[in-house]
C-alpha cells in the first residue's frame, strides 16, 4: 500500500526501543515495578479542575471555538504577563494567543506552518537540541526540512552552542526548538543567552519556537522565558513563539490543555492551519483551564513537593554517577557510563524502567551520541516510592 516515506525516518520513538531492549527479559525482583521512564506526574490535580468540569457540563453539546474562547485566551495573556513582568498590553489575547490541544500536537504542526519549500537555495533546515523530544524531530521531517542536532553536553551548559552553529546552517534555518528548562538535563537558558537566540531569529529570518513547557517546575531561580528577552530587547514579538501547558503546572497531562503566544502574523498563519489540522479543546476544559492558569498557590505547592524528591534524590546519589541537582525540571540525568547497560541491569535486577539517554539523542558525524553515557530518571512518585526506588538503584548499579 502506498504510504507516505517519510514515516519510514520516524525511527527515534524512544520508548518502542525501551520495549524492544526489554523483549523477553523479566525483573528477577519480586518488589513493585518502578515506571521511572515516562515524565508523567503523578501528584493529584487542583480539585477545582473536577469540580469545574462539572459545573460546567452544559458545555459538552457545543462544538468549542477552534480559537479557544475569549477568556481562555485572556487568562494565558494574563498569566504570561504576571509571570514573566511584562509591560501591560504587550501580550493581547486576540492578536498574539492561541489555545491548543496540549502543546504534543502543536510542537509537531508548527514546522508544517513555518517551513518553506526552500531557504536560500536548498533544503530548509530545523534546528533541535540533542538530546531532543522525538516530536520535534518528526515536525522536522514531516515539514520536509533537515533536522540538525545540536549537542547540548556538561560542556556547552547542557543547552545549544549558539555560537558554534555555522552561518550556513542558519542562512537555511527556518525554525529552532530550544527547551528551556532543557529536558532532559534540567538547565536553564538565562535572559542573555534568550536575546541572543532571538537575535539570531531575526537576522536570519527563522522562528525560535521556545518550548517552556516545565517552566514552572524549578529549584531555586524562576527561568526566564523567551517574552520576557522580547520585553527587554523592546518588545516586538516578531519570529518569536511560547508554548505553555497545563501537564507539568497543574498535574493535568490528560487534559490536552495549553497555549502558544507570541508573533501575531505567525499565530495568524498558525491558527489558520490549525483550524484543519487541530482538534479543538471542549468548553469545559477550557472553562476549566481558565481558573488553573488564574492560579499560583496550587503551582507553588507542587514546586514544593518535586523539591522534595531532589532532597530525597541527593541523599542518596550525591558523588555518584555524576549526580547534579537540576535547576528545572523532574528529570535526572545520570552518567552510568553506558546507558542502556545500566537501563537493562535496572530493569533486570531491580524491577526500574529508566530509559537510556541514546533513545533521546543522536551521534552527529565525528562525534558520540551525547546521551549514551546516560540514563533518564523520572522524579515523579511519591516520596516513599522515591527513597525506596533509590536503594533499588544503587544495589543494582554497585
Amino acid at each position: 500500500m502506498p504510504v507516505n516515506p517519510r514515516l519510514e525516518r520516524l525511527a527515534d520513538n524512544p520508548f518502542s526501543k525501551l520495549r524492544e531492549l526489554f523483549d523477553g527479559v523479566q525483573p528477577r525482583s519480586n518488589e513493585p515495578v518502578l515506571p521511572w521512564a515516562v515524565g508523567e506526574p503523578q501528584h493529584a490535580p487542583p480539585p477545582m479542575l473536577a469540580q469545574i468540569l462539572a459545573e460546567k457540563a452544559e458545555f459538552w453539546n457545543r462544538y468549542p471555538p477552534p480559537a479557544g474562547t475569549p477568556e481562555y485566551r485572556a487568562a494565558c495573556a494574563g498569566w504570561l504577563t504576571r509571570r514573566y513582568r511584562l509591560p501591560a498590553g504587550m501580550v493581547d489575547p486576540d492578536r498574539n494567543v492561541m489555545i491548543v490541544n496540549g502543546t504534543k500536537e502543536a510542537l509537531f504542526l508548527c514546522p508544517q506552518m513555518a517551513v518553506p519549500q526552500e531557504k536560500a537555495g536548498r533544503v530548509p533546515t530545523v534546528l533541535l537540541p540533542n538530546p531532543y523530544y522525538n516530536v520535534y524531530n518528526a515536525g522536522a521531517i514531516f515539514a520536509g526540512a533537515e533536522p540538525v542536532y545540536l549537542d547540548c553536553t556538561k560542556e556547552t551548559g547542557f543547552l545549544p552552542d549558539l555560537d558554534a552553529i555555522p552561518a550556513e546552517t542558519l542562512e537555511r534555518c527556518a525554525l529552532f526548538y530550544l527547551c528551556n528548562p532543557a529536558n532532559p538535563q534540567g538547565a536553564i537558558a538565562d535572559l542573555d543567552y534568550l536575546k541572543k537566540a532571538i537575535k539570531l531569529a531575526r537576522a536570519y529570518d527563522f522562528v525560535l519556537l521556545a518550548d517552556e513547557c516545565y517552566s514552572e517546575v524549578y529549584q531555586r531561580r524562576e527561568p526566564p522565558g523567551a517574552l520576557q528577552a522580547c520585553a527587554e530587547l523592546g518588545g516586538s514579538l516578531d519570529h518569536v513563539l511560547v508554548f505553555h501547558s497545563l501537564s507539568k503546572r497543574s498535574n493535568a497531562a490528560g487534559l490536552r490543555c495549553g497555549f502558544v503566544a507570541g508573533d501575531p502574523h505567525l499565530i495568524e498563519r498558525f491558527s489558520h492551519l490549525r483550524s484543519y489540522a487541530g482538534a479543538a479543546v471542549p468548553v469545559p476544559i477550557q472553562e476549566a483551564a481558565v481558573a488553573l492558569w488564574n492560579d499560583e498557590a496550587h503551582v507553588d505547592a507542587n514546586r514544593v513537593l518535586y523539591r522534595r524528591k531532589f532532597d530525597i534524590a541527593q541523599n542518596y546519589l550525591e558523588g555518584k554517577f555524576g549526580f547534579y541537582r537540576p535547576e528545572g525540571g523532574f528529570f535526572l540525568w545520570l552518567d552510568v557510563e553506558d546507558g542502556e547497560k545500566a537501563a537493562l541491569t535496572l530493569w533486570r535486577d531491580a524491577g526500574i524502567r529508566t530509559l537510556p539517554g541514546a533513545y533521546t539523542a543522536r551521534a552527529n558525524p565525528g562525534s558520540a551520541n551525547p546521551g549514551q553515557r546516560f540514563i533518564r530518571v523520572a522524579l515523579v512518585h511519591d516520596d516513599a516510592t522515591i527513597e525506596a526506588g533509590m536503594k533499588r538503584l544503587l544495589r543494582a548499579l554497585t
